[in-house]
């Protein structure tokens, strides 16, 4: 597709989106009560159940965990601008939502500026994105990096030890050479971080808090990097060269569009209507499901039911050839070591 054609095609396509690109603020105040109250209020009440049994505590964690994710939705449109009609709301809700979730306000905005800006450019990875490799890149390796990838790429180890480092790990960091701003949301949201766990420790008892928080936030983490994951991670997804990459094309091919049940769409904010959000990210989460049905040009996008979002984390490379993500099998490396790649 032409540049100019794409262009036209971008603008068409974000048009269909652009009547739901509105914030409204009952909407807003609504999933704010249906979001961040719920989750505050099962937090205590895990507290109190302290006493009571454990196994409660549990129990009560997962539908707390799904309020968190639900929050962090809030805090995601925040980072967009397109959760509440101020401005200036938007950012301080976004930065209380973000103290919740462990995450610096301006710092992820712009990663994530990045990730909606290069999805599905291959000669534009590396930022706001799950790392991918195409098969030829992993094969050209050296032994120490193909290892990692094949550590990174292991499901135990992504859904475990993956959302420790999503949550808690990098958003922690930031290179010496960002932009002032966006260091100084680092600094000051990890001095935030530390005084508001430090002062709930010495309130409620470090380890008491730590068995509340600790369960909720890795039930929260894992559904966290699994729907990012999925997003952007299923066979016929889009990738393109720069001189090819389409903004549009990235968005409705290359975007999934994740049916789940209505019960896990409600805890996930309809963020796997990922399509219409990444064609027009000024669409708040409240109005995602009303666009996608009421536009002919969603109707035809990527479909994953859940089963099918639980099957793409087997795929691990890109093809280049065959235009498709790839098992470890299809690519000619199933029960390989990293070593006998090399051969």
């Amino acid at each position: 597709m032409s540049t100019a054609a794409s262009t036209t095609a971008r603008d068409q396509w974000r048009a269909s989106a652009s009547r739901y690109a509105s914030p409204e603020l009952r909407p807003a105040l609504l999933d704010l009560a249906t979001s961040v109250l719920p989750f505050l209020a099962l937090w205590v009440a895990m507290y109190l159940a302290l006493d009571v049994s454990y196994l409660l505590v549990l129990a009560l964690s997962i539908p707390a965990g799904g309020f968190l994710v639900r929050t962090f939705i809030v805090f995601h449109d925040c980072t967009h601008g397109s959760f509440l009609p101020s401005r200036f709301w938007n950012r301080w809700v976004g930065r209380f939502c973000g103290l919740m979730v462990f995450a610096p306000f301006r710092s992820w905005q712009h990663d994530h500026a990045v990730h909606h800006a290069t999805a599905g450019d291959l000669d534009r990875r590396g930022q706001g994105d799950v790392p991918t490799l195409t098969v030829a890149e992993y094969r050209a390796m050296p032994l120490l990096q193909r290892t990692g990838y094949r550590l990174f790429r292991n499901p135990l180890i992504m859904f475990t030890l993956g959302p420790v480092f999503a949550m808690i790990i990098k958003p922690r960091t930031i290179s010496r050479d960002a932009r002032s701003r966006l260091r100084h949301s680092v600094y000051l949201t990890d001095v935030a971080l530390i005084a508001t766990l430090t002062l709930l420790g010495l309130w409620l008892g470090f380890g008491k808090f730590w068995l509340v928080e600790g369960p909720t936030a890795l039930i929260a983490g894992i559904a966290g990097v699994w729907l990012f994951y999925v997003q952007h991670q299923f066979e016929d997804v889009y990738w393109e060269s720069s001189g090819d990459w389409s903004y549009a094309d990235a968005a409705l091919r290359g975007s999934s569009y994740l049916r789940l049940p209505k019960v896990l769409q409600y805890f996930t904010g309809n963020i796997g209507l990922h399509h219409v959000h990444h064609l027009s990210a000024h669409v708040p989460n409240y109005k995602l499901q009303a666009a996608h049905d009421d536009n002919e040009i969603f109707h035809s996008v990527p479909v994953l039911s859940m089963w099918d979002g639980l099957k793409a984390t087997r795929l691990k490379l890109y093809d280049e050839d065959s235009r498709r993500m790839l098992t470890w099998r299809e690519a000619g490396l199933w029960g390989r070591t990293a070593t006998a790649d090399l051969a």
